[in-house]
C-alpha cells in the first residue's frame, strides 16, 4: 500500500492498494454489513426491537427508522407475492436498470469485479437530483451471498475515502458521500413469494439541513414503489 505525496492535504489523500488487498479488505468489512442486514430483517425483532420506530405503513410497505447516532438508519419491509427471491435480486442488482427505479441516479458503473460475488461500483447523482443527492457520488462495494436457508443478501457500503480516491479520483464539481452499512435481504416464502428488507444508512457529506437527511424515508418509499413495478414485469427466470 502506498500513499500520495505528503504535500497533499488530508481531504484529497489517496491510497493505492493491490487487488488482492482490496479483496481481503472488502470481504472482511462486508461480513459485518451482512450480519447487520440479517439482524434488521429478523421478524422476531422487527416490532420495536433494537430501537426501530415505525414511521409509516402504506400499500403493504413498512418504513422504519433507527436512531443509532448520526446519520439515522432507515428500513423498508414488504411482501412480494408470486415473486421469487432470485427474480427480485436480478432486478435490484441490475446496474443498467438502476436508473429506472432511482430517477435521481445519473450514472452507475462497475469499476472492477473482485470475484464472482464481489464488485466495486461508482454511483453518480447529478445537478438536477434532489438536495440530498445533488452532485453526490459514491464508490461502494457490493457483495452478494446466499445463506444456508436460501435467504439472499446483498451488502452495499462505501469504501474508505482514501481507498476510493485511489481507485476513482473524484470529479471537481462532485461531493463524495458515504453509504454506510446498507443493502437487501430477500427471504423465500411459500408460493414462490418473498419478504424483502431494504436498509439504507447515508452520510451525504457536505452541509445539508438536518431535515433533508432525516427525510430519506420519502425517497425510500419512492424506490420501493418503482422496484415493485419493475419486478412484477420481470420474467421469472435467472438466479443470483
Amino acid at each position: 500500500m502506498s500513499t500520495s505525496s505528503g504535500t497533499t492535504t488530508a481531504t484529497s489523500r489517496s491510497w493505492s492498494v493491490s487487488e488482492d488487498s482490496l479483496r481481503r479488505y472488502v470481504s472482511y468489512a462486508s461480513e459485518s454489513c451482512i450480519q447487520e442486514l440479517l439482524s434488521a430483517s429478523d421478524s422476531s425483532r422487527a416490532e420495536g426491537g433494537d430501537g426501530w420506530k415505525v414511521l409509516a405503513f402504506e400499500n403493504g410497505v413498512e418504513i422504519s427508522k433507527r436512531c443509532s447516532g448520526s446519520p439515522h438508519v432507515f428500513r423498508g419491509r414488504w411482501l412480494l407475492r408470486s415473486v421469487s427471491p432470485q427474480q427480485f435480486i436480478t432486478v435490484a442488482t441490475a446496474i443498467d436498470a438502476a436508473k429506472q427505479w432511482d430517477p435521481d441516479l445519473v450514472e452507475a458503473k462497475y469499476i472492477k469485479d473482485l470475484n464472482d460475488n464481489l464488485s466495486i461500483i461508482r454511483l453518480r447523482f447529478g445537478d438536477a437530483s434532489k438536495p440530498l443527492f445533488k452532485n453526490r457520488e459514491f464508490i461502494v462495494y457490493e457483495r452478494r451471498e446466499t445463506m444456508d436457508d436460501g435467504t439472499l443478501v446483498v451488502a452495499v457500503a462505501s469504501l474508505p475515502k482514501e481507498i476510493a480516491a485511489g481507485l476513482q479520483p473524484k470529479k471537481n464539481n462532485s461531493i463524495r458521500g458515504l453509504l454506510l452499512q446498507s443493502g437487501w435481504v430477500v427471504e423465500k416464502l411459500e408460493d414462490d413469494s418473498c419478504m424483502v428488507t431494504y436498509v439504507v444508512q447515508l452520510d451525504p457529506a457536505g452541509w445539508l439541513p438536518k431535515c433533508f437527511v432525516n427525510r430519506l424515508n420519502t425517497k425510500l418509499v419512492m424506490i420501493i414503489e418503482n422496484l415493485k413495478k419493475l419486478v412484477q414485469t420481470c420474467p421469472m427466470n435467472g438466479a443470483m
